[in-house]
């Protein structure tokens, strides 16, 4: 056993060290909003089929860890662990103006482990979201050039702690107590373009440390011997976490070479005051249909009620959002010992969502669809099961119209799945 952890430990060293290497783990305009860009609790094999999470628990006999609903814990029967990382390609177009970035981050690590024949606990960190843009609108005031700058940077990240239990042989209930933490920081810039004038710049950062909650619950039932289906529901509260905000207000100058020169005054400041952040209401229902060692197919929906969000007791002005995902995994033959590729698991998914933006009359929508593998590794002792997860996820956010932004992206992620019979009690007859 101790072998096999010196083996987890030195996969999780290199994917941190690998997402380590990213200042920025994002590059859109639009994570100026809100919280910044939602990732949603989904691991790999779960957003290579559109997202669909609510109604998934076990597939072809395989612990997932699915911390999106709680109650699907109750389904791990082997210690499981699952680290990853995750990359992107992002290109931003604006009439005849195009920008493409890269990035690079540490995706997730996460545990589940069997309490009894019932229940599992499960504990781990992921993103919670992300924020980096930086942009500017020229514009003029009188005869005077001026520009405005606008930046963005930082996120926030989930540890969760969370248990499932399963009353007979149908229903399971779950909840996960969840530490939301990071830093938010967001620079606003007043420019004038002749070298030597004064320039303002307003920063705002917003440190956020507080516990929220989500619960959930699955009933499957068979529709033929090894058809089962699941049905799903998943939430999360609309709670306050705690945050304290710092503010600096200053006036600076640039030389003639562009750069910035050490600020000749902070106007006003305010240093770590006391503030809270209102989380969305958020609902999911899905439903799930998978035969055995075989195939399996998922539908889910989504809400969230994010106009109720507000910093400092102040509302974002953001709007409900809803989505959809459609997706599933098919596996040709599990127990083939001639062909590799029919062990393997294929899967697909699409998804839509109206986010929570909306931009001169007119919202923000996003759709994509993803292809994923789920690769299994051998194991020297059959009581191990190793599997490697990569999905690839393309599509679209925004629109050019009314001189909007248009976002395209390919998504990258990779995962490392192991399920182990760690913590086993041996008898000796």
């Amino acid at each position: 056993m101790y072998k096999r952890i010196n083996y987890i430990a030195a996969i999780f060293v290199l994917v941190c060290g690998l997402g380590a290497q990213a200042q920025v783990t994002t590059s859109s305009p639009y994570s100026r909003y809100g919280l910044g860009n939602i990732k949603g609790s989904l691991l790999p094999q779960l957003r290579a089929m559109g997202g669909i999470s609510t109604a998934v628990n076990k597939v072809n006999g395989f612990n997932y860890i699915n911390m999106q609903n709680p109650a699907s814990y109750s389904g791990v029967t082997l210690t499981t662990i699952d680290i990853g990382m995750s990359a992107g390609l992002t290109n931003l177009t604006r009439n005849d103006l195009s920008e493409t970035s890269f990035n690079s981050t540490f995706s997730h690590i996460a545990f589940a482990v069997p309490v009894s024949r019932r229940s599992a606990l499960s504990f781990g960190v992921l993103p919670y979201s992300d924020l980096g843009y930086s942009y500017k609108n020229s514009t003029k005031i009188d005869t005077m050039s001026v520009d405005q700058l606008y930046e963005g940077e930082g996120g926030l990240s989930k540890a969760y702690m969370g248990y499932g239990y399963r009353f007979g042989d149908h229903l399971s209930i779950g909840a996960n107590v969840e530490y939301i933490f990071g830093n938010l920081l967001t620079t606003r810039a007043t420019e004038y373009v002749e070298a030597g004038a004064l320039n303002s710049k307003l920063q705002n950062k917003n440190s956020v440390g507080g516990l929220n909650y989500s619960y959930g619950i699955q009933y499957n039932f068979n529709i033929a011997p090894k058809t089962l289906v699941t049905l799903g529901y998943s939430g999360s509260s609309s709670g306050k976490v705690n945050s304290s905000q710092s503010y600096f207000a200053t006036v600076y100058t640039r030389d003639q070479n562009g750069n910035e020169n050490t600020a000749l005054d902070t106007l006003s400041s305010v240093i770590s005051a006391k503030s809270n952040l209102t989380l969305p209401l958020s609902h999911n229902f899905g439903i799930a249909i998978q035969q055995t060692d075989k195939w399996l197919i998922g539908a889910d929906v989504r809400m969230s009620k994010w106009s109720n969000v507000s910093i400092n007791n102040i509302n974002q002005g953001l709007q409900n959002s809803y989505g959809a995902s459609l997706g599933g995994q098919f596996t040709p033959d599990i127990t083939s010992y001639n062909s590799y590729f029919k062990r393997v698991d294929y899967r697909l998914g699409v998804n839509y969502d109206k986010t929570y933006i909306r931009i001169g009359n007119q919202d923000i929508k996003q759709m994509g669809a993803s292809l994923g593998f789920g690769f299994p590794l051998p194991s020297a002792n059959g009581l191990s099961f190793y599997k490697i997860n990569f999905t690839t996820e393309v599509g679209q956010r925004g629109t050019t119209t009314n001189n909007l932004v248009k976002e395209k992206f390919i998504n990258f992620h990779l995962g490392f799945t192991l399920n182990d019979t760690w913590f086993r009690r041996y008898r000796v007859d």
